[in-house]
Parts: C-alpha cells; structure tokens; sequence
C-alpha cells in the first residue's frame, strides 16, 4: 500500500495531477477491444526485436554490466539470455536489446518510440509480482498514453537536442510500472515528478556512431521503474514536473504544450495510432525510401538508371540525419539517408541481413552519394502529426520523375497486418540465431492470447511451457 503524502491540493487540477490520476486509474474492462488488440501486436513486434538486438555489441556490454550487478536467477527475464535477473536489472538489459536493431515503433506527433521504454519495466515488475496477462496490458496502455503525451507536450523544439524516447520513455515506464504497483494517484504524480527529474538523453552520439541509444533506453526504463517503486515506497517528487517553473518545460523545451498532457485522456487512445517499422532503420528514413520504392516500381527503373535523388523532407530529419555524413557502423549507417535509400533501391527492402552485409560496400557507397536532403516547406509543416515522403529522382537518360507517399509503410493508415506482423517476427528471430522458428511460432500465437493469462511467465521457456 502507498504512504500517505502532504496535502497537495493547490495542483490538484494541474496537468500532471490530470495524466497521474489517468495512469492510476485506468481499468482494462474500459479499453476498447481494438486497442487491447493493438498493444498485443506491439508486443509482439517488441519481443521480436529484443530477440533480434540480443547479440548486437552494445547490448551484450550492458547486458553483462546488468549480469555483474544483479540478482542471478532473479524473478524478471532477461530474453537474451534466458535467465533471470532482479526487475530493475532485466528492464535494463531488454530495453537495450529491444531498440538496437532499429524495428521497434515509433509514434508520429510524439517522435516517441514506446515500446522499448514501457515494455521492458512492465515485463519485468510483472513478472516479479505475478500480474496477470490482463494487468499487464493495461499498464502497459498506460504507459504508452503516458509517454506519446509528454512527448508531444515537449514539442518540436525539444527533439533538436534531446532524443525523445530517453526523456519521454522514463515518464513512460513510470506509468506503466505504477499502475502495475496500484499507484493511487498521488503516488503517481510523485512517481512522475522523480522520474521527470532523471529524464534525460542528447542526440550528440550520432556524430561518433557511440553507443549511446541503447543507454538513453536502458536508462529510461531502470529509472522510470525506480521512480514507481521509491514513489510506492513513499520518496516524494516534485508534484508539477512537467509545467512547473523549473520543470521539464522549463529546461527541456521551447515550445512546450501542457494541453497535451491532457488531449482527450479516456476518448484518444494514442496507443493505437503507433507505427510498426517496415525498413531496419531510422523512421526518418521511411517515407523518403517507400516514395524512392514506388518511383522506381511506377518507371520499372533499375538501381543503375538513377543518377540522382532529392529527398523532400522535414526539419527534424535533417536534425537527426544530418550528422551522419559517413557512416562507421551497422547502427549509425541506419541514420544516413543515403545508405538507406540505397540499400532499398538495390534490394527493394533496407533489411537487417541488408545493413549487416552491404552498408559499406562500394555499391552502397556510390549510391549513397547521389541522395540529398532538402528541406520542404509542406512536409515540415505537416510533421511529426504526417510524416510525408517526397522524392525526385533524375534518371541517367535525363527525365525527372517525382513521387509522394502519404502514408509510409506501418503507419496506423498502412499498417502491418497479423500476417506481416508475424512474417516479421520470424525474419527477426532468424536473424537472431536464438530462438528457433517452430519457438516464434509459438510465442507468436501465445501473444495474440495473453490477455487470458492469470500470471506472466518468462517468455522463452521449454517450447510448450507457455501452453501450461
């Protein structure tokens, strides 16, 4: 049971109070079904990517650090070890794996990936406590209605600087983690002000190839659960971290919005108009590479009839993508335009077997020198609520052809389905070398029932465990 706390009463109509008491309150048997549905494919496509990055040599560093501190044979899963750890330790380490490979989702208007930071707290309390499949879903819903919200509210200006899943994503898990704990909605606002306090995660890295996404992730999720669990506990926070005078908004941003905080709680399910990744790499990347793959479709074009491409695009890809002039690794060459478009136009998909064989060589190189960016004025406006892709390519023979794609591949729009959704799973864990195929197959069909389950167990158990 949560301690008692000092009378907060004077904020008790603020924003954060508002998104605290939604957090603590939210109630599974009033989430609509579709959305229900909709977190049990972003579990899955999580769970597929944490399978995928368990191997990649960032994740393997944490993952031993959080093996070196932690609690052997713990009650949370690590998934890329098939062992157990305490709670803290294992969100860590599967928030890690989770986003390296570069599949795992993003939200537009929020430029938030959720599920990197909420899934992995939310496993790993769960499991520790014996929630059940229904709690965890709600929690987890919880924390992705949370953390788009605070992402929005930060706004534009923010993600110049900060990379929005490490700042966001601890308010995010905090959610998540606090109403698995039954958080009252005091407690709550508590949990949010400590989080909001650790909130943090800089772009920088990008110019060095570092390591440092999967940190911004680990950190978000460790913290966010440590928020919850110290709020639970009785560890007060600041009760307006958000839009207090030397809050969040106050240090974090430029252009803050705390109407966002609040936008529709209860009637928006912001949960449900998550993307799903289609391409292995940053989603910047996605509407100019699905407009290069439809232009070269449209004009039956070959990667060797195309001498130039200028992609159209918003000022937040230039932010993020700008910095990677020459990429050194797999990772970073996610982050270069050019790489991207390339691999796409040679193999008509920019996949992790693509990345992993074919960023550097010469032929990617030689393409990725025709690609620029432009910024445009129509796309700019329109993001992070659209994200439009525009081309226009000049081919050897001289024509100038332009494409325009609305809706990229795995936006809510032009979403995957359970059929893709599932063929993407399998291609992840194949590429893992870790979980065997008649393995994903089953844990496939467990996720798409685990609303039924009375306890969270660990995921890869013996194959049939999960059936008992």
């Amino acid at each position: 049971m949560c301690l008692a706390y000092p009378d907060r009463s004077r904020v008790m109509q603020s924003p954060t109070t508002a998104l605290a008491t939604f957090a603590s309150e939210i109630q599974f048997s009033r989430i609509p079904t579709a959305v229900i549905r909709r977190t049990e494919d972003l579990f899955l496509d999580w769970l597929a990517s944490a399978i995928a990055g368990r191997n990649a040599r960032a994740v393997r560093i944490i993952t031993a650090f959080c093996r070196s501190q932690g609690l052997p044979n713990g009650p949370s899963e690590v998934i890329g070890e098939r062992s157990g750890n305490s709670p803290l330790l294992a969100a860590m380490a599967n928030a890690a794996a989770s986003h390296v490979v570069e599949q795992d989702d993003l939200h537009n208007s929020s430029v938030l990936h959720p599920a990197t930071v909420v899934f992995p707290p939310a496993l790993a309390v769960a499991q520790s406590i014996g929630a059940s499949g229904e709690d965890f879903l709600a929690a987890c819903i919880a924390g992705y209605e949370v953390g788009i919200r605070v992402g929005e509210f930060l706004g534009r200006s923010h993600y110049t600087v900060f990379h929005t899943t490490g700042t966001a994503g601890t308010l995010a898990a905090t959610a998540a983690v606090g109403h698995l704990l039954r958080l009252d909605a005091s407690a709550m606002n508590h949990a949010f002000g400590s989080a909001g306090t650790q909130a943090a995660g800089l772009w920088e890295f990008l110019r060095d190839a570092a390591d440092s996404k999967q940190l911004h992730t680990a950190h978000a999720s460790a913290a966010g659960l440590s928020a919850a669990m110290l709020a639970q506990a009785g560890l007060t926070g600041a009760v307006q971290i958000f839009e207090g005078k030397q809050g969040m908004a106050a240090g974090l941003s430029k252009d803050s919005d705390p109407a966002r905080l609040t936008d529709r709680l209860g009637l928006r399910w912001a949960t449900a108009e998550t993307s799903f990744k289609y391409h292995a790499s940053c989603r910047h990347t996605h509407p100019a590479t699905d407009a290069l793959l439809r232009v070269m479709q449209d004009h039956h074009l070959v990667v060797t009839d195309i001498a130039k491409v200028v992609t159209h695009v918003h000022q937040g890809a230039i932010d993020v993508l700008g910095p990677v002039t020459n990429p050194q690794s797999v990772h970073q060459s996610k982050f270069s335009m050019g790489t991207v478009l390339a691999l796409a136009a040679r193999y008509q998909f920019a996949g992790l077997t693509e990345f992993e064989q074919h960023f550097n060589d010469a032929e990617t190189q030689e393409f990725s020198r025709k690609v620029t960016m432009q910024l445009d004025p129509e796309v700019d406006q329109a993001y992070p609520n659209r994200w439009i892709g525009k081309v226009s390519v000049t081919t050897t023979d001289g024509r100038e052809l332009q494409c325009r794609v609305d809706e990229p591949k795995g936006d809510p729009g032009n979403t995957l389905s359970r059929d893709e959704l599932t063929e993407k799973a399998l291609r992840l864990a194949d590429y893992s070398q870790w979980v065997t195929r008649d393995e994903m197959i089953e844990l496939v069909q467990w996720v798409w029932q685990m609303a039924g389950v009375g306890r969270m167990p660990f995921l890869l158990q013996a194959r049939g465990e999960l059936a008992r």
